[in-house]
């Protein structure tokens, strides 16, 4: 194959192929947080920032999470005289194969407290669910 006759070109080759079977794969069972808003219009709303799962920090964007009651710390926006967002913990009841769009709400931009919300929810195409065992 003359088209594959330099190292980089087999190199990407292998990771297209590689990343073809990954989305192939039928076993993606996660349930998704995102710390940002999906309704752009009510002014009391902010994003925050996924701090915990389960007492685990998080690390990657969305923050892939199995189903079931998970309790979740977010960091708020910055308000009043914080220069960081206080931080919230609270219960979610992840179901299964669910992105949510968490935000905070607060009552006026200069307030530091806040409660946590779930912006919106919605089902993750080609998301299998785990069995029931």
């Amino acid at each position: 194959m003359p088209f594959l006759s330099t190292p980089i070109l087999r190199v990407a080759a292998v990771l297209g192929i590689a990343a073809l079977a990954a989305c192939a794969t039928t076993d993606y069972h996660y349930s998704q947080l995102y710390g940002q808003r999906y309704y752009k219009t009510p002014i009391d709303t902010y994003p925050v920032t996924i701090v915990r799962v389960d007492g685990k920090d998080t690390v990657l964007r969305p923050v892939l999470v199995d189903p079931g009651l998970r309790r979740i710390t977010v960091q708020g926006p910055p308000g009043g005289a914080d220069g960081l967002g206080e931080r919230r913990e609270f219960a979610l009841d992840v179901r299964p194969c669910t992105r949510y769009y968490l935000v905070a709400v607060r009552d006026n931009r200069l307030n530091s407290d806040f409660e946590v919300r779930v912006d919106y929810q919605e089902p993750i195409g080609g998301c299998t669910p785990p069995a029931k065992s």
